[in-house]
């Protein structure tokens, strides 16, 4: 009897575990497609209220995106990111950067030399705590993504200092192709 109770207890955890994690899942995809201006094909503006902004961001995305905040240094899962592919602005799906271009600067953020169109980023003057900067904001949907600097490796001589909260990433289809068959071959 003891055994029977067992067996039945931990189906029924197995079970709540497994709708919990189908449930994060299903949240996670409902919160991207409740964004109606999410996109990584257009290339349109993307223009929204404040409100609307603060009902489809999360609230980190939001602060940073359009409250013009900062996440601490060393927080950004793509802080040590060494993949190949993609950055996209993860308030509008607009592309940002292409991995080739990102590099170790010892700043705290993930940085990069080069955008990856002239279109991709706008550049606004930034006088605030008392300093002299340069805002870069997406280039879709004016989301504040971090500051450029002029202290940057070759060939641009530009660090592109962004938080990486705002960002969202995808991976190379050809270079996750390739490791798939290199593992399949292994």
């Amino acid at each position: 009897m003891k055994w029977i109770f067992s067996l039945t207890l931990a189906c029924l955890l197995g079970q709540g575990c497994y709708s919990q994690n189908n449930q994060k899942t299903d949240m996670d995809q409902h919160k991207k497609n409740d964004n109606p201006v999410y996109s990584r094909t257009d290339t349109g503006k993307a223009v929204m209220k404040d409100e609307d902004w603060k009902r489809v961001l999360s609230p980190e995305v939001y602060y940073i995106a359009r409250q013009k905040g900062t996440e601490r240094p060393w927080s950004s899962k793509f802080e040590n990111l060494k993949e190949v592919g993609t950055y996209y602005c993860a308030a509008c799906g607009n592309a940002l950067f292409k991995s080739d271009t990102k590099f170790e600067s010892g700043c705290g953020w993930p940085s990069f030399y080069e955008p990856i169109s002239k279109s991709s980023v706008i550049y606004l003057p930034d006088n605030s705590l008392g300093m002299s900067r340069t805002e870069v904001e997406c280039g879709r949907c004016k989301a504040h993504l971090g500051h450029v600097f002029e202290d940057g490796p070759p060939p641009t001589g530009l660090r592109y200092c962004i938080n990486g909260v705002v960002l969202d990433f995808e991976k190379a289809k050809e270079a996750e192709k390739h490791y798939t068959e290199k593992k399949k071959s292994e």
